[in-house]
């Protein structure tokens, strides 16, 4: 079958739906709405993975880009003539495949697309109806999408739902049978600054964008609040993004800076490193499906402290994985961080449940199967 897959930009996601693709039997197609901006995903498209040339893909694509776009994807689909088009997120890829009338559509939600963008402009709510309507098939990560999708008007009978899941070899223990973290010997970028203190530090962990969807300054404010009452407390900050001034401002003001370790976008390669050093992940992003970094931090035996929004509830059992704060809660944040650090000697048991859920219900390798029903579903 020959398959165009197309997504907004290129990204961790992108390359592991295509690299898996590319393991099956179908022809596969790339295209790129959107390029230019950060470097999503440096690791190369699979050999076996046909990028399509168009007008888009070089930049961030603007509504007034719509036409241009809107023309070029037509001459995409006579030239490369799909089985099927797999598209998302659903106001934007999707979204075009449904103007140009082509069927069979898998439309795949990226979470943001429904939770966030569907709900902040008319415009977007009634392409969110438009493209659901137009779709033979629809993808995804937890019962929130679904339910939302169906509010929307996808039939329900038409809709798969799957973690997306993570590669759970590469999110893993140094040993399947230790989970103490004073027995992982694996220095990272993230603590060797930290250790050369000589104290015992308690570090948490964040991995997400600096964006305001995303409340890092949340977890700034609610640091700063921790930290005052506990100095051993220490915080790594992954990424970056458009939020870095105020959310140092929020650090420095409450001199608690020198105690936040700044290592910027890492690589795929040595995320896990990051994982496995930190004694907890925390979160406070405002929406989220099923957050690939919490299944990350998971895969790799490390609780976490994430907002209550319905995506999560899905996942942490509050004492037995992990804890839940009300979203955008900075004291109730800093109030579980603390709690944390008095259940020290939990921690590790409470790693090992979180890895054992991971392999139960996030395993790529698995869920990915789950794509070809969709298919099946769209070619009817």
């Amino acid at each position: 079958m020959r398959i165009l897959y197309f997504s907004r930009d290129y990204t961790t996601h992108d390359y592991r739906f295509l690299t898996a693709l590319a393991k099956t039997n179908h022809r596969v197609f790339y295209l790129r709405l959107e390029g230019g901006g950060q470097v999503l995903e440096d690791r190369p498209l699979p050999p076996e993975i046909a990028q399509v040339e168009w007008a888009g893909g070089h930049q961030p694509a603007k509504l007034r880009d719509g036409v241009h776009l809107f023309d070029d994807l037509r001459r995409v689909i006579r030239q490369v003539k799909p089985d099927l088009i797999h598209a998302g997120p659903v106001q934007r890829s999707a979204f075009l495949v449904a103007l140009a009338g082509f069927h069979p559509l898998v439309s795949v939600s990226w979470g943001y697309d429904l939770l966030h963008d569907a709900q902040i402009n008319p415009f977007w709510h009634w392409a969110t109806r438009y493209t659901l309507h137009h779709s033979d098939a629809f993808v995804g990560d937890c019962d929130t999408i679904r339910k939302l999708a169906v509010s929307y008007g996808m039939p329900d009978e038409r809709i798969v739902t799957f973690p997306w899941g993570i590669d759970l070899a590469h999110f893993n223990l140094p040993t399947q049978t230790c989970i103490d973290r004073s027995l992982i010997d694996e220095p990272s970028p993230a603590s060797i600054g930290f250790r050369s203190m000589n104290v015992p530090t308690f570090n948490l962990l964040s991995t997400r964008s600096w964006e305001p969807i995303y409340g890092i300054d949340v977890i700034a404010r609610a640091f700063v609040i921790a930290a005052r009452k506990r100095p051993q407390l220490r915080l790594t900050l992954l990424a970056n993004g458009s939020q870095l001034v105020p959310i140092r401002q929020i650090l420095l003001i409450g001199d608690v800076y020198d105690q936040v370790l700044f290592p910027g976008q890492v690589s795929y390669s040595d995320l896990p490193s990051y994982y496995r050093n930190a004694d907890l992940y925390i979160s406070a992003s405002h929406s989220d499906g099923t957050s690939i970094s919490l299944l990350e931090a998971f895969g790799c035996g490390t609780p976490a402290i994430v907002p209550d929004i319905p995506g999560n509830q899905e996942w942490i059992t509050p004492g037995e994985n992990g804890w839940l704060f009300p979203d955008g809660d900075a004291e109730a944040l800093a109030s579980a961080i603390l709690n944390a650090m008095d259940q020290r000697q939990n921690l590790p048991e409470m790693g090992r449940k979180a890895r054992l859920l991971a392999e139960a219900r996030a395993d790529w390798q698995k869920n990915f199967t789950q794509l070809e029903k969709a298919y099946a579903i769209a070619l009817g």
